[in-house]
């Protein structure tokens, strides 16, 4: 016996559960690879970014530095609030502008721009919440639908023996083992994950907090 065998040999139903255990595992690690690079980018962009921000003299230099970074979601929140900013430097010229309201048209930017980013980092992280819950309760369908076929050959063959048994209960424990190698993978990446888009928000926060009290020095109400 091998593991390929007992596959084929298995019933239509456990061979369409370990496709569909297939498509879940390949799927997750697909999403898995994209996460780590596409998180990895942000950080290091980010680094950038804050490095320009903070050796920058005025925030024209900022918006280059910014417009380049596009894996960055800090730059993304600069670029969403520099046209606020600008605004608001545009209405200091006249006695009459109100920059508390001006402000809080910055924060409602900031936050909007915030939000596009979140998404955009927690996108297709359902996927893998869903793998690693649903994986090994479908490969436990398959291990006990494997088991009743078993169960059912005996009592057609009448055979208890260990040649005849060994086989059907083997193929339905391999629907488990696969069910698992999809749902554990995919469990650990999603907490790493999650982990490091909660940093990525705990940064765009105070960001956002810093962005704001400049534009207050700079152009808020007289």
């Amino acid at each position: 016996m091998n593991i390929f065998a007992l596959l084929v040999k298995a019933s239509v139903i456990v061979q369409v559960i370990l496709l569909i255990l297939l498509f879940f595992s390949v799927f997750s690690w697909t999403i898995i690879i994209f996460k780590r690079r596409t998180l990895r980018t942000a950080f290091a962009q980010n680094k950038k970014f804050l490095a320009a921000f903070k050796n920058s003299r005025a925030l024209g230099e900022v918006g280059e530095a910014a417009k380049s970074l596009k894996g960055s979601p800090l730059a993304a929140l600069f670029l969403a609030g520099s046209k606020e900013i600008a605004y608001l430097a545009k209405n200091r010229k006249d006695s009459g502008a109100n920059g508390g309201a001006s402000l809080d048209n910055l924060s409602r930017a900031l936050a909007k721009a915030s939000n596009a980013e979140v998404a955009k980092m927690e996108k297709l992280m359902s996927f893998l919440a869903t793998t690693g819950s649903v994986s090994p309760f479908i490969g436990l369908f398959g291990t006990v639908w494997g088991i009743m076929d078993t169960f059912i050959r005996i009592g057609v063959t009448r055979s208890t023996s260990l040649t005849s048994v060994a086989p059907g209960i083997a193929e339905a424990l391999i629907a488990t083992a696969v069910g698992l190698f999809a749902a554990i993978p995919a469990v650990m990446a999603y907490n790493f994950f999650l982990h490091r888009i909660k940093d990525q928000i705990s940064d765009m926060e105070d960001f956002s907090l810093d962005l704001l009290s400049i534009a207050e020095r700079l152009y808020g109400t007289p």
